[in-house]
C-alpha cells in the first residue's frame, strides 16, 4: 500500500470519528434534558403512590407500578471472598474474567499454559491517532 493511500485512509478515518464524536455529544446533551424530565416525573409519581398508599395506580393513559429495587454492595472484599470460599458459594459472584488481572496472572505462569476451561480469542485491531503538533 502506498503512503499516499494510507494517508488518505487516516484522514478519512479521523474525519468520520470527529463527526461521530460531535453527534454523540449532541445526542448526550439533548438526551440529558429528557432523562432529567423523566426522573422528575418518576419522583412525582412515586410521591403520589406514597401519598395514597398504592403499589399500582391505573389511569386511562397507563399504569404506574411502584417497584423496590435492591442492590447489594461489598465494603470488605477480603472478608466476603473468605466467606464465599468457606461456604462454597461461588454462585454469589458473576461469571466473568478480569482481562487485566488474567493477563497478569498468565505472565507469571505462562509456562503452565491456560487453566482448564479457558481459551484465547485474538484479533488484530487498528488504532488511529491524530498527528501531534
Amino acid at each position: 500500500m502506498s503512503e499516499v493511500k494510507a494517508n488518505d485512509l487516516v484522514t478519512t478515518y479521523l474525519a468520520i470519528r470527529r463527526e461521530r464524536e460531535k453527534l454523540s455529544k449532541k445526542y448526550e446533551q439533548e438526551d440529558s434534558v429528557f432523562k432529567d424530565q423523566l426522573n422528575r416525573l418518576e419522583e412525582a409519581m412515586l410521591e403520589t403512590c406514597n401519598e395514597i398508599g398504592a403499589e399500582t395506580l391505573r389511569t386511562e393513559n397507563g399504569t404506574i407500578i411502584k417497584n423496590l429495587k435492591e442492590n447489594y454492595v461489598c465494603g470488605d472484599w477480603d472478608n466476603f471472598k473468605k466467606y464465599v470460599l468457606e461456604n462454597q458459594a461461588l454462585e454469589l459472584l458473576q461469571q466473568r474474567i478480569s482481562q487485566t488481572n488474567f493477563k497478569e496472572f498468565l505472565s507469571t505462569r505462562g509456562e503452565e499454559g491456560l487453566p482448564p476451561g479457558i481459551s484465547t480469542m485474538r484479533e488484530f485491531k487498528i488504532t488511529v491517532r491524530k498527528p501531534t503538533t
